[in-house]
Parts: structure tokens; C-alpha cells; sequence
């Protein structure tokens, strides 16, 4: 789906001349090599993979803001300047990143765009960007991060591929614990906010309840009409879904109300996010998604 257009740029014309003027496209003096990524789960994933020998900067990564409404800034416009690896997600979701890379000139960096990456395509019209909760892409990404830091370092070659696979390792064995719920509660009814958690949800063979017209509006932003409002709520007092997966990084009257109806219904709750919990690198952090799920589906 495409994310709400508010993504804005707050970048003074004088500050962008004076920042397109540094060497743009290469790495500064120490030849150390630079990534940078769009939110701080591609950036916990770089610096596990790249270890100490890449400096890694994530322009998204305070796990409070909603990343609809993620502002860039001159700092962000310098480190894309001086990066040698770019990561975005794509799809709509982060397109901030194309405009500080016109900005900023750098025509050399390295572009991951991870839903390229993925290979997945609209299906009607409407894509889930949301890739980053989809272990097989992120298993692709990897191969393909750790392809672009070898290139970039060849002399860390070793260090990024024995990184990759053990980060592989851990994919795999988070991906045995949606088989293994998969085999318990598949077909179980859930509803969402929003289909951030929808790839997690559905290869656990979950099935989203949710109306279209209720989580298409809460991501772009929009009311919800009654009726469609009226039938999401009705999920919940007629018992239709195991789970709730809520957003907890951007909410509303309509969203507040669907928790309140799940919660005096007594179905569970699970919060979900769109960036790293404080505290949190990646594995853990789908692992604690992965127990919430687990959790709610056995009440």
C-alpha cells in the first residue's frame, strides 16, 4: 500500500548548496566505509552484518515518532552525501531517500532498495511495503548487503560472509517459529490497524479479518467511514478474530476505538512497531513479536 505522502524535506536552500559542495559519493579521508540506511532495522542489520569495520547511520531510529511524519534534516542530508551504501525500503514507504540522494548528488553510492530486493509486486494496485516483516526478503537483502560491503571492503570479505551467515542462522530459526504456530492456528481470524505486521501474521497462517476499506484508510490517513468502522468493530463483539496487531507508533479515534473493542471483548492485543524498540537489534525484537503473537493466540 502506499504510505501517506508526509514525508517532508526541511532543508533551507543555502544548506543544501553548501552541503552538495563536500566531495559527494565517497567516503571521507579515513577510507572507512559508509552506510546508511533509511530506518534503524536496516541499520541494526548493516552493523550486524558489517561489524566494526563500516560506520552505519540510520536517518529513522526514535522508536516515539511516527514514521509518517519523519522529517529530514541537513544532518541526514550529509550523511547520504558521504555515504557509500544507501539502504532504503521502497515501495513508497521511505521516498525521503530519493530526494536527499538528488539533493546531495551522490551518484556513486551503492542502492539497496529492499522491496526491488524482495521481488514483490502490487496485486491490485496495492503493495505491503512493509517488507522488513518478511524473513525471506530480509534473507535476500542480506545476501545482497553482504555482496555490496564486500565490494566496497574487500579486505573484510571474510568477516561480513561469516557475519551474514550466522544472521542467516538466526532468520531461519525465526522462520521455524512461524511454521511451527502455522501448524497449530492456521486459519485463525486476526485483525490489524494497519498491515505493517501482515507478512509476519500470514506465513504463520493467520488470515486477516480486518475490512480493506478500514486499515487502506488509517494508513493513508483518512476517516473511516461508519459502516466500515461499524464492521471492524463487529469482529471483535462477535468473536471473529484471535488477535488485534495495533500500531502503536501511529493511532487515532478510529484505531483507539478498535483497541477498545478488542480489549472489552477480550481479545488480545499485540502491539506492533515500524522501527526498533528501544534496546532491541532485530532478531530479538521478531522474536518478541513472534511471542506476542504466540501469546494471544493461545488465550
Amino acid at each position: 500500500m502506499q504510505k501517506r505522502s508526509v514525508f517532508a524535506l526541511a532543508l533551507a536552500a543555502a544548506t543544501v548548496a553548501a552541503l552538495t559542495g563536500c566531495s559527494a559519493g565517497s567516503s571521507a579521508d579515513d577510507g572507512k566505509v559508509r552506510v546508511v540506511a533509511s530506518t534503524n532495522v536496516y541499520g541494526d542489520i548493516a552493523s550486524t552484518i558489517a561489524g566494526n569495520a563500516v560506520e552505519v547511520t540510520s536517518l529513522m531510529s526514535d522508536p516515539a515518532q511516527d514514521p509518517h511524519s519523519f522529517e529530514a534534516s541537513a544532518q541526514s542530508q550529509l550523511a547520504v552525501s558521504k555515504a557509500d551504501i544507501l539502504i532504503e525500503n521502497g515501495g513508497g514507504y521511505d521516498d525521503f531517500m530519493n530526494t536527499l540522494r538528488t539533493g546531495s548528488k551522490n551518484t556513486k553510492a551503492t542502492v539497496l532498495n529492499v522491496v526491488d530486493i524482495s521481488g514483490k509486486k502490487a496485486v491490485g494496485g496495492e503493495l505491503n511495503e512493509h517488507v522488513w516483516y518478511d524473513f525471506p526478503t530480509i534473507e535476500k537483502f542480506t545476501t545482497t548487503l553482504t555482496d555490496a560491503l564486500s565490494k566496497a571492503d574487500p579486505a573484510q570479505k571474510a568477516t561480513f560472509t561469516k557475519n551474514a551467515a550466522a544472521f542467516s542462522g538466526k532468520l531461519a530459526a525465526l522462520q521455524n517459529r512461524e511454521a511451527e504456530l502455522k501448524a497449530k492456528y492456521a486459519g485463525a481470524g486476526i485483525a490489524v490497524t494497519e498491515p505493517v505486521p501482515l507478512y509476519l501474521l500470514e506465513a504463520a497462517g493467520l488470515v486477516n479479518k480486518t475490512p480493506e476499506k478500514f486499515s487502506a484508510a488509517i494508513e493513508a490517513g483518512t476517516d473511516v467511514s461508519p459502516l466500515v468502522l461499524q464492521e471492524t468493530l463487529a469482529l471483535f463483539s462477535g468473536h471473529q478474530v484471535k488477535l488485534l496487531a495495533y500500531n502503536e507508533q501511529t493511532s487515532g479515534p478510529e484505531t483507539e476505538r478498535v483497541k477498545a473493542a478488542a480489549t472489552a471483548a477480550g481479545i488480545p492485543v499485540v502491539p506492533v512497531t515500524e522501527t526498533l524498540p528501544a534496546g532491541k537489534d532485530y532478531v530479538g525484537w521478531m522474536n518478541a513479536n513472534l511471542d506476542a503473537v504466540a501469546s494471544a493466540l493461545a488465550k
